[in-house]
């Protein structure tokens, strides 16, 4: 059984009947007779060819009857489509729900997840439903039925804990129906997705909560609790260790707050330690006024998830951990705090960062690529890591580029580039690939210093943030996701509601087990 710990909506203005007073009549019989479940949704995943559909064996009897139904309404069972009555002449039913698959030898993964979230979609509408039932039990669906209930969990998260309309009403749980014996495999194959999942959640939170909740110390505490108890090691850096260090570059961001800032580090061994990890590094601003160089106020409120690059990272450690992947992975965060303040930074400051590069700060709002390249360089250094992926809502170029269907990828190393551009593919969390040149790194002398942290003309300001970044990472093949476009989605998709998207861990996940399967 599957259990949501999210809550549903509902309302009193939905009410879809059938048309036809034989078919009603015959519906009301047929679950009044023949169904004895204690739920209130029946879901059924019909593929498009509807004259040879998979009725479940239970209305094995009706199958005319089902068929019937579904042409009268013209549900072709094309990806996408969906159908849904409710009805009260029931015992306990209040929906029944048809999704279309689409055509039986197109129907990939990702469109099985689509269909599982669109109805959690149509199940959370309108109609509180405590708990439904999933009819998977057509053997065409049997390696996909895991993925349809994955996508059903997705499409659950809401962050509702501030909302008191939301604090007493029940969870909804669903039961799935699979094919015979194959119960426990299924089981098996979601437990791994419910790992993603969970690790998708956490981000989503993190990265949804408010700039009051979440500030640097706080940031640090709870990966330090959720990691630890998945089986990674935590380590926290405060101000003081990072000083230590030489990292000026990320503590100039943060000194005009009255928040400490923290580096953060999640370490999974998953396999022998002579084995070179994979590094995941994240930017962490958990708000991001601008500093001096202020932002506008209109839309400044969205600057509480500028820390969506430290959140996935999180969430990827947090589900590899969970799943025991046979990986060494490593999570670097740098968690700042950038506001406006007589101790802040200034624009014409120069740091110098733990490389020993110095750094001339032209904008105080191009504060990201300072975290990370303290961030890199101790990822690096430290853990001569196989590869070295950086996570980051780094530039507003990328929004304006690639609007909120693609992060931008850049990276040094063309056989990583493509993995990642693989994942994506297969996971649906889509990579562009923008070119690294000497030309754009010219942009980035200072006259004063090593290099500057904007560009000295405007244009490719995603392109040239990433050849700021590249100063600051040695040979080892790396590649940087600019994640602005896509961390926070006003829309919502299939399989994930308006707000924070997690983008990244499903994608990282995902590379992480090409590389060692």
């Amino acid at each position: 059984m599957l259990r949501n710990r999210n809550r549903l909506q509902s309302s009193d203005d939905f009410l879809i009947l059938t048309k036809n007073e034989q078919i009603r009549k015959k519906m009301e019989r047929l679950f009044r007779e023949e169904i004895e479940l204690q739920t209130q949704a029946l879901v059924f995943f019909l593929f498009e060819d509807s004259d040879n559909c998979y009725i479940p064996e239970i209305l094995k009897d009706n199958k005319n009857f089902i068929q019937e139904l579904i042409k009268a309404n013209n549900f072709q069972g094309k990806k996408g489509e969906s159908l849904t009555f409710f009805t009260s002449y029931f015992n306990s039913i209040k929906k029944i729900i048809f999704v279309g698959l689409g055509k039986k030898d197109e129907c990939d993964q990702l469109n099985s997840q689509n269909a599982g979230g669109q109805a959690y979609s149509q199940l959370n509408q309108k109609q509180n439903v405590k708990h439904a039932t999933l009819y998977l039990a057509d053997p065409g669906l049997k390696e996909l039925t895991h993925h349809i209930a994955y996508g059903a969990l997705l499409k659950s998260f809401a962050f509702d804990k501030y909302q008191n309309k939301h604090k007493n009403k029940e969870p909804l749980s669903l039961s799935i129906i699979t094919t015979k014996g194959s119960t426990g495999t299924v089981e098996n194959k979601f437990q791994k997705l419910e790992a993603v999942a969970a690790g998708i959640s956490l981000a989503k939170n993190l990265v949804s909560e408010p700039p009051n909740i979440l500030y640097p110390e706080s940031f640090a505490q709870i990966i330090d609790e959720k990691l630890t108890e998945a089986g990674a090691k935590v380590k926290i850096l405060g101000e003081q260790e990072m000083q230590s260090l030489g990292m000026g570059a990320l503590l100039g961001v943060g000194q005009g707050s009255i928040r400490e800032s923290k580096l953060a580090v999640m370490s999974w061994q998953g396999t022998d330690t002579s084995v070179q990890p994979i590094a995941f590094v994240g930017k962490g601003v958990t708000f991001d006024s601008g500093g001096i160089s202020i932002k506008p106020a209109n839309g400044m409120e969205d600057m509480k998830y500028d820390m969506a690059g430290a959140a996935t990272v999180v969430g990827l450690i947090y589900a590899l951990a969970l799943n025991k992947i046979k990986v060494n992975a490593v999570g670097v965060v740098g968690l700042v705090e950038n506001m406006p303040s007589d101790n802040a930074q200034r624009p014409s400051d120069i740091v110098t960062s733990m490389s020993g590069k110095t750094i001339e700060v032209i904008n105080t709002d191009a504060e990201g690529r300072l975290v990370l390249a303290d961030a890199l360089y101790y990822t690096q250094s430290k853990f001569n890591p196989k590869y070295t992926i950086d996570l980051a809502t780094l530039t507003g170029a990328a929004i304006v580029a690639l609007g909120g269907q693609y992060a931008a990828l850049l990276s040094n190393n063309d056989g990583l580039a493509d993995q990642l551009a693989k994942s994506g593919k297969e996971t649906g969390e889509t990579l562009w690939r923008l070119p690294l040149n000497p030309h754009y790194d010219k942009l980035m002398d200072s006259e004063v210093a090593d290099v500057r942290n904007t560009s000295s003309k405007r244009g490719p300001g995603t392109i040239t943030a990433a050849q700021f970044l590249q100063r600051f990472v040695n040979k080892t093949p790396w590649a940087h996701l600019d994640i602005a476009a896509v961390a926070w989605s006003k829309e919502g998709t299939d399989t994930c509601s308006k707000g924070a998207t997690a983008f990244g861990v499903e994608l990282l996940y995902n590379f992480v087990n090409n590389l060692i399967n």
